[in-house]
């Protein structure tokens, strides 16, 4: 009776069904899973291993994990204007590498303290004279151009902000540099001279050196070169002229220029890439950097000496989380939580205003005698009072033909 019972069930709930086929399938993350169901056999193979190991059945082996959400942007879009509105009108090849070396603070401070030890030296001269030293290639580059590399120096909250934003947010900042100068180039600001050609090329605004050994870097003051500022809350960095700076004729007030710096024909190895947002690397052999092929720029975190990385994805990248104590040391004393938010920005006062004036040049107070425009950037409504004193001051100041511009000191 049993039996036959056992039977009718039997007929009951049909025949076994045919045991599936076993996948092992491989994973990203170096696990294996094994399924009895696959989509993609190519990845998988088919296991003829003896039973007794875990199957996820039903359904499809586990997909790779899904991407990550993209990282909350490190700086908005005002402040990533706010912080390139002075130096967005450089020429290309001298700004890509101010960018890479502002990745690399404690290297840059050494330089600059090399530059103001040695006066004398410019140009060429200078990089000559340090191209043994163990800096990134950028960082000695800019030993030619001492008011850039001073400027980085007094400003070092600037120069962090900058350089993370550069190693984080690349794509965005070159963007924001071509925004910045299709508004010069609107306002009719920006346009060829003798100090610097520009040219468009398809949506690209390009700005390079009228000849490659001769390169001059452009004081101008970004309330006025762009028209009406567009961030009433994040008014545009400002700083004094440097000594010698004069408006040429033809150039417009809003430009100032001092003398030319010689530079060999192929000094820079810096390059924009614009239509892919990137800056590259060009095949270029001189004293003080070879490279053999046009690659996208990479930094090195061995120059960053281990100076705090705002993005922790950045952190994860390089693994260097932490300055060390003789790096914090060199940093004069700025801890990296120091520079977090918007309001980590230095407040020494501006040694430029014990520099005597040279004859003719008009009073110093209207542009030495008051703090870093830095200071505070971000702050709102103290930064826009601040900001508006500058631009009425430098409105002031501005000579109506091609005199020089006032305060600053002698010539170089």
């Amino acid at each position: 009776m049993l039996r036959f019972a056992a039977a009718i069930i039997l007929l009951l709930l049909g025949p076994f069904p045919a045991l599936a086929d076993l996948w092992r399938c491989p994973q990203e993350n170096g696990g294996v899973v094994f399924t009895d169901k696959v989509t993609d056999s190519g990845a998988c193979q088919k296991y003829e291993g003896n039973s007794g190991v875990s199957v996820v059945t039903g359904a499809a082996a586990p997909a790779s994990p899904p991407e990550a959400a993209p990282s909350k942007p490190i700086f908005t879009q005002p402040e990533l204007d706010q912080m390139l509105a002075p130096i967005a009108l450089y020429p290309d090849p001298l700004l890509s590498q101010i960018l890479m070396a502002a990745t690399y603070p404690l290297e840059v401070i050494e330089a600059a303290r090399w530059s103001k030890a040695n006066p004398a030296l410019k140009g060429d001269q200078a990089v000559q004279a340090v191209a043994q030293n163990p800096w990134d290639p950028s960082v000695k580059s800019l030993v030619a151009f001492p008011e850039v590399l001073a400027m980085m120096d007094e400003h070092l909250p600037w120069m962090e902000r900058l350089g993370d934003a550069f190693l984080s947010q690349q794509a965005q900042v070159m963007d924001t540099v071509q925004n910045l100068r299709r508004k010069a180039y609107d306002a009719g600001n920006l346009k060829s001279s003798d100090q610097v050609h520009v040219e468009q090329q398809g949506p690209a605004i390009m700005v390079e050196p009228p000849a490659p050994e001769m390169v001059y870097v452009p004081y101008y003051d970004p309330m006025l070169v762009y028209g009406s500022w567009w961030w009433p809350a994040y008014p545009p960095v400002y700083w004094a002229p440097w000594p010698g700076y004069f408006v040429r004729p033809g150039a417009g007030v809003v430009f100032a220029w001092g003398v030319g710096v010689p530079v060999g024909e192929r000094f820079f190895f810096g390059a924009f890439d614009w239509p892919h947002r990137q800056v590259n690397v060009i095949n270029v052999t001189n004293f003080y950097y070879t490279n053999n092929a046009v690659t996208a720029w990479r930094h090195d975190p061995i120059h960053r000496r281990g100076v705090f990385y705002r993005d922790a994805s950045l952190r994860g990248q390089f693994r260097r989380t932490s300055a060390s104590p003789e790096a914090r040391r060199e940093f004069r004393g700025h801890e990296p939580a120091s520079f977090e938010g918007r309001g980590g920005f230095d407040r020494r006062p501006d040694v430029r205003s014990e520099t005597p004036v040279a004859p003719g040049r008009g009073d110093p107070s209207h542009v030495d005698g008051r703090p870093h425009a830095f200071e505070g950037v971000g702050h709102g409504a103290e930064v826009r009072g601040f900001s508006e004193r500058g631009h009425a001051s430098a409105q002031a100041a501005a000579p109506r033909s091609s005199g020089g511009f006032h305060g600053g000191g002698g010539h170089r």
